[in-house]
């Protein structure tokens, strides 16, 4: 008994009622109410619900049907919510018919550079700006970004340009300054296991780009997304950004067959780091539109006006007429998709 579903009449005295006695199990119900029907998925061990205690909730009046779930994913997966999760960011609908890129620095490197890049992507059409104000990096001696006041240059950056904001959180300490310049918080993929981490931001109403892990399964990166759906967050949107394999090749091995893969599991959008995924700067623009092709609800593009100077991943960046270019493929992708970029 997994999943509840409600008849459209259902009062709310009879849910309350049916969320007590899940309670009283130790469960955690998770209301879910959608434009024709009200879900209630159930948290927790199932296994001790007894058959005739599963048909006492379904006596209850206004239960139309009660779903076992065998995938450990039950707030992420499809059979808990059969129609696309769609983000309302602004005046952006993630997970819609069109395609949002995000596009901007790895890094926020100064105030002048990043406005001007803001300013370029936006008029290529990109629709959200990235940057990365705290930064993981392999080496502790490498730059680790500018913080609070690297957050301050992203938000004036908005104030300009109207782009929304994507920054990544590495620290659950950072969540209350971040809440105040940033859009949309990013787990990056060291984090995606840091599980204290994924129920903080799992609290707040904030949307969630998470990023699958370096070596991560699909289930595992399902199960990162749970961490934050079962705190009460329905706002994660999944990101393949390439995985770490025998292939030496590219910097990672862009995992293009998940795009489908995990919109057939799951309702939640789907993004993909194409900069991250290959690390190479010529190879952005091919799997950038091969992802669109995919079935990708967003993309994160890495753009720098100077990637020869840049102080993070320069030699994934694009220059901006580099990523104009792209955008024109994109689009025309988009287009003979059904789809619009």
């Amino acid at each position: 008994m997994d999943i509840i579903v409600l008849r459209p009449d259902a009062t709310e005295e009879q849910i309350e009622k049916i969320v007590k006695k899940l309670e009283a199990k130790g469960l955690k119900p998770h209301v879910s109410r959608g434009t024709e029907r009200t879900i209630i998925g159930v948290i927790g061990d199932t296994s001790k619900v007894t058959e005739d205690e599963e048909n006492a909730i379904r006596a209850i009046p206004g239960v139309e049907d009660v779903v076992r779930i065998l995938k450990p994913y039950k707030l992420a997966s499809r059979d808990f919510k059969r129609l696309d999760t769609i983000i309302q960011v602004d005046d952006c609908q993630i997970g819609g018919k069109r395609v949002h890129i995000a596009a901007g620095p790895c890094a926020v490197e100064n105030r002048i550079t990043l406005l001007d890049i803001a300013e370029k992507v936006k008029a290529s059409g990109a629709t959200f700006l990235r940057g990365g104000a705290f930064k993981p990096r392999t080496s502790p001696y490498s730059f680790q970004g500018l913080g609070v006041e690297g957050l301050k240059y992203l938000k004036e950056a908005k104030e300009r340009t109207g782009l929304p904001v994507i920054s990544e959180i590495m620290d659950p300490r950072d969540i209350d300054v971040m809440l105040d310049y940033v859009d949309i918080l990013q787990i990056g993929t060291r984090n995606m296991q840091n599980f204290r981490l994924l129920m903080e931001v799992g609290s707040v109403d904030k949307p969630v780009v998470l990023k699958r892990g370096m070596s991560a399964t699909i289930k595992e990166l399902l199960m990162a997304a749970e961490y934050i759906l079962s705190r009460g967050n329905e706002k994660v949107i999944l990101c393949e950004r390439g995985i770490r394999t025998f292939e030496t090749a590219t910097r990672n091995t862009l995992d293009l067959s998940a795009v489908p893969l995990l919109k057939s599991l799951s309702h939640l959008p789907v993004a993909v780091d194409p900069s991250h995924g290959v690390g190479k700067r010529e190879l952005v623009e091919p799997m950038a539109v091969a992802a669109v092709a995919a079935g990708a609800d967003m993309l994160l593009i890495e753009v720098h006006t100077n990637p020869e100077e840049a102080l993070s991943d320069g030699e994934q960046s694009l220059t901006p007429e580099q990523f104009k270019n792209m955008m024109k493929k994109i689009q025309a992708v988009a287009k003979a998709i059904g789809r619009e970029a």
